[in-house]
């Protein structure tokens, strides 16, 4: 790739996508989790639809981590650094950002996405790491969510003072300023002395999504550690739109964008009763169609429904295809994903038996043990029929409570030894996301509600045909018809149930649907099975996808 080819994506103005993480693929591993692999799919849907888009990103060299567990379930992080000269471009380009009272330089590699449609996305890999900067300011674009408050806001501020000012310095011509998260609500404050403190003028070219439901999970500093780390920011400006007690970016982006949407109407619901006097919009996250749809099934697609990869829509009309087909394809990805199995850990499982799959960020609220919660009931259901369980996720490397979930479940595989089989697949990324999602037969989602701000996971699941089985929260309470597009567990959230009860309430649903309702039908009903399967596919797919996503964050945000 030639440094010159960037003269090709500068024509016309763009729409900057600022994110802290972009999950691309595994060979460029800056992710982390959800946040990440929903900004891939943004990028790739908007290179397929042709949409001027440049996103805005860190290296993050040092990766996330590569996750070692032991025999216990033990986790451990290992350092998987990665080589992006092998991959991108660096360009010759350098900012300057002011850290510490020093000044920190800052170059950007090149990384073309280019869709099978011929369109272009050029993603920005913001780095630090260069032989002038001293060794601490060389570290701020290694690690992921590393370090503690001081490296994130350094990080935070590469990213948006850094990013404004490397699209300038490339000759961007920037049409609106797209938010990913709080992570990048620095871009504002730089566009506020690049424009003359008109704060009219930066919300109109800002917009501002948030994915967080609960207080507790936006980015807040202490002013004393912000006049350190950024010592020639007008803390005044910073007080009179992030907050007067402590800097939060959250709300340094809301003051600042003419539009804020949250990721699912519940979540658009959450965040205007935390957010008062702000105007939230909902636009439901989605999942790129092509990318999360398993190799057997998008052949199957492209013999049945050609040209669903541009207009998934064409997915609703997945009566077309023969259920024996159906069935075939989802045995063949089934097949896939147990041999897989196989090789990393020596467990066979047995592609006959019913199927569920779980994997997901390893944290308390996920809550991964609920399927737990009663071991006995959960036994006779697997001795009256057949029952395997796979698990995958990394826990953050500081939360203790999430490394626990993970060896509670290999305590829990080894009580259910010769009843119901339990793996756990260690080091999850992209690759084994899209093994799973495309083999199991039932995707499981127990988030302590209403912390899912709205979840991807089963979307993917459901491109696959695999039913969903879920918490009524997040992105789950629209695509939910019970009996029809899959299953909830516990009381609708409108229902005004005490916590305690509504925990009991939970247990009971999910063993009892289990056990007499979802087990029978794979078991005894395969016509019915396969009639949810394609409900799963032409009632969910076709709609919860990035590019109905981002055609409309580009009526009603960019345009």
């Amino acid at each position: 790739m030639q440094v010159d080819d960037l003269q090709g994506v500068l024509r016309g103005q763009k729409i900057a996508y600022f994110s802290m993480e972009v999950g691309l693929t595994n060979d460029v591993p800056t992710y982390a989790g959800g946040l990440g692999t929903l900004a891939g799919d943004a990028i790739r849907s908007s290179a397929d639809l042709k949409l001027p888009l440049v996103a805005v990103t860190l290296i993050s060299k040092k990766n996330y981590f590569r996750q070692k567990l032991d025999s216990n379930g033990r986790q451990t992080e290992e350092t998987n650094q990665w080589h992006p000269e092998k991959l991108m471009t660096m360009l010759p380009n350098e900012v300057n950002v002011q850290i510490e009272g020093r000044t920190v330089k800052v170059k950007a590699w090149l990384y073309k996405y280019q869709s099978i449609t011929g369109g272009i996305v050029p993603v920005l890999f913001l780095d630090t790491d260069l032989d002038v900067n001293t060794q601490e300011d060389r570290e701020i674009s290694f690690y992921l969510y590393g370090g503690d408050e001081r490296y994130r806001l350094k990080q935070e501020a590469i990213l948006g003072f850094g990013g404004v000012r490397m699209l300038d310095a490339l000759g961007f011509k920037v049409r609106k300023y797209h938010m990913n998260e709080g992570h990048s609500s620095f871009l504002s404050v730089e566009l506020m002395h690049k424009y003359a403190m008109d704060k009219e003028k930066v919300r109109e070219l800002c917009v501002f999504t948030t994915h967080t439901p609960i207080e507790a999970g936006h980015d807040k500093f202490n002013y004393e550690l912000v006049s350190q780390v950024l010592e020639t920011v007008d803390l005044s400006v910073l007080k009179q739109y992030g907050g007067k007690e402590k800097l939060n970016m959250t709300l340094l982006a809301l003051n600042l964008s003419t539009y804020v949407n949250g990721v699912a109407k519940r979540h658009q619901e959450s965040s205007s009763k935390m957010f008062t006097g702000y105007e939230i919009h909902a636009i439901t996250n989605g999942v790129h169609s092509h990318t999360w749809t398993g190799e057997v099934y998008r052949k199957l697609f492209d013999k049945y429904l050609p040209g669903w990869v541009i207009e998934p829509e064409l997915l609703a009309k997945v009566d077309l295809i023969p259920d024996g087909e159906i069935w075939q394809a989802h045995q063949q990805q089934k097949q896939i994903l147990i041999n897989y199995i196989k090789d990393v850990t020596n467990i066979q499982l047995d592609p006959e038996v019913f199927t569920i799959g779980f994997a997901r960020r390893a944290t308390e609220y996920k809550r991964a043990t609920l399927l737990f919660s009663n071991i006995e009931r959960l036994r006779k259901i697997g001795r009256r029929r057949k029952l395997q369980v796979i698990f995958a996720g990394k826990a953050h490397p500081r939360d203790e409570g999430g490394k626990r979930l993970i060896e509670q479940i290999y305590t829990y595989s080894r009580q259910l030894k010769g009843d119901i089989e339990v793996v756990y697949i260690e080091n999850y990324d992209m690759d084994i996301a899209a093994k799973i999602v495309g083999g199991v037969d039932v995707w499981l989602n127990t988030p302590l509600r209403p912390m899912e701000a709205s979840g991807t996971s089963g979307m993917k699941a459901a491109h696959n045909g695999v039913i969903n089985f879920s918490v009524l929260d997040g992105w789950w309470i629209e695509g939910w018809i019970e009996n029809l597009t899959g299953w909830s567990i516990g009381p609708h959230p409108k229902e005004n149930i005490d916590d305690s009860m509504y925990f009991t309430k939970e247990i009971e649903d999910l063993y009892n649907k289990l056990e007499y309702v979802i087990m029978p039908k794979f078991y005894d009903d395969r016509d019915r099975w396969i009639r949810l399967m394609k409900n799963s596919i032409g009632k969910i797919a076709y709609y919860f996808n990035s590019h109905r996503m981002m055609r409309r964050y580009v009526t009603e945000a960019y345009l």
